[in-house]
């Protein structure tokens, strides 16, 4: 493990993807814990996607109290909890399932329509403990969480004042056929101590750099975690 300091970001470069997996998680099990000692409970929000399942997974098998540990999720796709295409499917199925105990609150509520759900999720950040830690992903695109470049919601989405916003994708490639998302906003990436981003292989590595040159939010989205205030960005990768 190799870890390069800027001023915008921390940089960790594991030798393999075996060391990325088994690094990301024990700094993930570190910083649970802690805010266990500190608070008798933890709450940390999961992206989806194949890139963190293995972590999640290698997580779940690690010696914590996981009753005291609640989950939430970043940003989800306009599906039902249960679709396999959800990102509370993948969570449940690659950490939840394997960490007895832990909590999880899924952002799409069956029979609620979109802006109930969006409404739901935005008042259980006011009255939740605080999360300590973020999971974060980037596409090819430099979008994270679901914050999509192109995308009509997008600005909107970056000036929110709420922790999570409605967005759609239409239009946006990557969203791949499911445009409608509930997405954490900046204003929600600002309270969370440790924001996490999880990149595998050159190309992504060269997308963090584009973005990190250009400085431009509304084409690199990923710029929302990096510029938001508090500890720097944590990126861990691998090739």
């Amino acid at each position: 493990m190799n870890a390069a300091v800027s001023d915008r970001i921390t940089l960790v470069r594991h030798a393999n993807p075996e060391a990325w997996t088994d690094g990301v998680a024990k700094e993930m099990e570190t910083v649970l814990a802690h805010e266990i000692e500190q608070r008798g409970r933890a709450r940390m929000l999961l992206s989806g996607g194949t890139t963190p399942a293995p972590v999640y997974e290698t997580l779940a098998e690690l010696p914590l109290e996981w009753a005291r540990v609640e989950v939430g999720l970043a940003d989800e796709r306009w599906l039902s909890p249960q679709d396999r295409d959800s990102n509370a499917w993948l969570v449940r199925n690659s950490f939840l399932k394997h960490a007895e105990g832990a909590h999880f609150d899924p952002l799409v509520r069956i029979g609620k329509p979109l802006a109930e759900c969006v409404h739901d999720a935005n008042l259980q950040a006011q009255h939740s403990q605080p999360a300590c830690l973020v999971v974060l992903g980037m596409g090819n695109d430099g979008h994270t969480a679901s914050l999509f470049p192109g995308s009509r919601d997008l600005g909107w989405a970056l000036a929110s004042t709420q922790t999570y916003a409605a967005l759609d994708a239409t239009g946006c490639p990557v969203a791949n056929g499911w445009p409608l998302r509930i997405t954490l906003t900046p204003q929600g990436f600002a309270p969370i101590g440790t924001r996490l981003l999880l990149l595998r292989g050159q190309q992504k590595l060269d997308v963090l750099n584009a973005a990190l040159e250009s400085n431009d939010v509304a084409r690199y989205p990923v710029l929302a975690a990096i510029n938001a205030p508090g500890p720097r960005l944590r990126v861990h990768w691998c090739a």
